[in-house]
């Protein structure tokens, strides 16, 4: 289980994030939408510790983010481009992740080819960089690396950018799969709507770094959301 105690992100007086509490019990799917500057990468972060919180805490199975790493050997993320490493083949990423997380070459081309539909024939033996991929390849090896080693958390930053239609639903069936069927929790954030109620059984809105709604999902759970981004729209409209 995630819990956010009284979190808050604080930039030269500006204040970014403002959370007081939040739960993600495990193995819960759950999303995370809102406009740009609303706070979502910055809760990323945070739970990442890729930056220190200007108050509170973040536990992750009772372990605090921030004190201790003995959460990061169950916990894997992509956010984005910059957590790969150029000067490496997708195959050289995979092993190297893979000797992180105590899985042996035999265990990674195991698990890489349950995602040969997913690599379209684009990421294994082309003998290219990952930095010379396109942006929609590196999200594929990025998202495929952040799955080696049985992680109990996953955590993926707009994952669905830059992914052709067809990746795209592969992408949902595999974030249900891991999460129904395995039991992992996953947080995804999406600008994307539609994308992010499909694979999310609860989302939260956020808005200027607080939590806005809180929603289960169900059949209206989409129009609700459209409903909430048109009347801030319309908002600002009004103000021009």
């Amino acid at each position: 289980m995630i819990e956010v105690n009284n979190i808050s992100k604080v930039y030269e007086g500006n204040k970014v994030l403002d959370i007081d509490a939040l739960s993600i019990p495990k193995g819960q799917s759950f999303g995370l939408v809102g406009n740009n500057g609303a706070g979502k990468t910055t809760l990323f972060s945070l739970l990442l510790d890729l930056i220190k919180p200007t108050t509170g805490s973040i536990t992750n199975n009772t372990i605090v983010v921030d004190e201790s790493e003995d959460w990061k050997p169950f916990t894997s993320s992509f956010i984005d481009e910059s957590f790969l490493i150029g000067y490496l083949t997708p195959e050289e990423y995979f092993y190297f992740i893979g000797d992180l997380r105590g899985q042996n070459k035999a265990d990674v081309d195991a698990l890489t080819s349950q995602f040969e539909d997913f690599f379209n024939g684009e990421i294994l033996g082309k003998k290219k960089y990952l930095r010379d991929l396109s942006k929609g390849n590196q999200k594929k090896a990025g998202i495929v690396g952040a799955l080696i080693g049985n992680p109990e958390v996953i955590i993926l930053d707009e994952p669905f950018a830059n992914l052709d239609p067809t990746t795209q639903i592969r992408l949902k069936q595999i974030i249900k799969e891991l999460a129904e069927k395995k039991g992992v929790t996953i947080l995804v954030s999406s600008h994307d709507l539609m994308h992010v109620t499909d694979v999310s059984e609860r989302i939260v809105v956020l808005e200027k770094g607080e939590i806005i709604k809180d929603l289960e999902t169900n059949a209206a759970t989409l129009k609700e959301l459209e409903s909430y981004f048109a009347g801030n729209l319309t908002a600002v409209q009004e103000e021009e």
